[in-house]
């Protein structure tokens, strides 16, 4: 089928990145956002690109995650060319820190596998954490250190994606969907406020508000928000090189002082408050792990919204009628999903055969206790 028209509904890095994609590809692309694109999950995130430190075990989506860590110097180089904007992407590296004897385990069973795999992965002691950063707590026993979990200036990279959709000529409308449109069992546009416009092609990626999309294939529990509160603290020069993470959250410092910490992970529905105890947790984690950012003043705090599945996994591609397709779910690692999803989900648009097989990221897959 060749499709030309394809309406994009959500305008942050998912959408916009599609937008980007398709656009390149021949396709002309309206991308549908209720307020500012980019302003929801994309500019709440940390910017880590993790894969390694975030992973449960190897499968599909670690494997999806590395391929998508691996497109980043050439796509951050990429929107550079496009737009000028510069995503502060940084080759850093990643320390995952234990503090008592079973987190330590953890960490050396996890060493163990990635590094069966052919990942780089290291399992340091205390003193030996401390040799790279100084600045780790003199309380910590050991850190996993992945050279290759790497980070982004989030803000930078949806200002830029913004930028580079624009650039090729995506049309961005701002409006309220109501819902996709379906014609003889297949989706033919979608509802802006009372308009219809036609399309031969809608995808979803709307985020934590997939699920309230009408006629999306989104069940109303498959696609939720989870809350995530963040605090950033100014330094005059970085005291960190590396990104800081424990059970508990993470530190990311970024190259002009700025260290960004969290998060929350709560189930509270669409209630985006920032609250005494969110911060609290979040600040005491930052604390155990580099106390010498005690003095730092906070110059900024916030709450974003991650769409989360039961799973943990994103769906991805086709949707459950012809000309529906989605790009939603990606929970905590949407920043570092973005060039792959990019790829593989206007690849399935324009019918071609995806670089990746999609069927673990289907809209229909077994649930999580059906694979158990």
């Amino acid at each position: 089928m060749r499709v030309s028209d394809v309406i994009v509904v959500g305008g942050g890095i998912m959408g916009c990145g599609i937008a980007l994609r398709l656009r390149q590809a021949g396709a002309r692309v309206t991308i549908l956002e209720r307020a500012i694109p980019g302003a929801e999950a994309s500019s709440a995130a940390a910017g880590m690109l993790a894969p390694q430190m975030e992973a449960d075990g190897p499968g599909p989506f670690l494997d999806l995650c590395l391929r998508s860590r691996g497109l980043y110097p050439a796509f951050a180089e990429e929107l550079r060319e496009l737009t000028g904007v510069d995503v502060a992407y940084r080759a850093c590296g990643i320390l995952k820190v234990a503090f008592d004897e079973d987190a330590t385990h953890h960490l050396e069973s996890t060493v163990l596998w990635q590094r069966g795999m052919g990942l780089r992965a290291e399992l340091l002691d205390g003193a030996q954490a401390r040799e790279l950063e100084p600045r780790l707590s003199p309380k910590a026993l050991a850190a996993a250190h992945f050279p290759d979990d790497h980070q982004v200036d989030n803000r930078l990279l949806v200002r830029a994606l913004t930028m580079a959709a624009a650039r090729v000529g995506a049309e961005f409308r701002s409006g309220f969907v109501r819902g996709v449109v379906h014609e003889d069992g297949r989706a033919v546009g979608v509802d802006l406020d009372g308009e219809v416009l036609r399309a031969d092609a809608v995808v979803v990626a709307a985020g934590s508000w997939s699920a309230l999309v009408q006629g999306a294939g989104v069940e109303a529990r498959a696609v939720r928000p989870a809350r995530g509160q963040m605090i950033q603290l100014q330094t005059r020069l970085p005291l960190l090189e590396r990104v800081l993470t424990s059970a508990k959250g993470y530190v990311v410092p970024r190259a002009d002082g700025r260290v960004i910490a969290g998060s929350t992970m709560e189930l509270v529905g669409f209630d985006k408050q920032v609250t005494a105890a969110g911060l609290a947790r979040i600040l005491d984690m930052v604390l155990e792990l580099c106390p010498d950012l005690a003095s730092a003043p906070i110059t900024e705090t916030w709450a974003g919204f991650r769409p989360w599945t039961e799973d943990k996994r994103p769906y991805l591609g086709v949707g459950p009628v012809p000309g529906l397709f989605l790009a939603t779910g990606h929970f905590r690692n949407g920043i570092l999903l973005a060039p792959i999803t990019a790829k593989l989900v206007a690849q399935a648009v324009l019918g071609e055969k995806t670089t990746v097989d999609l069927a673990p990221f289907r809209y229909d897959r077994a649930p999580l206790a059906a694979r158990a």
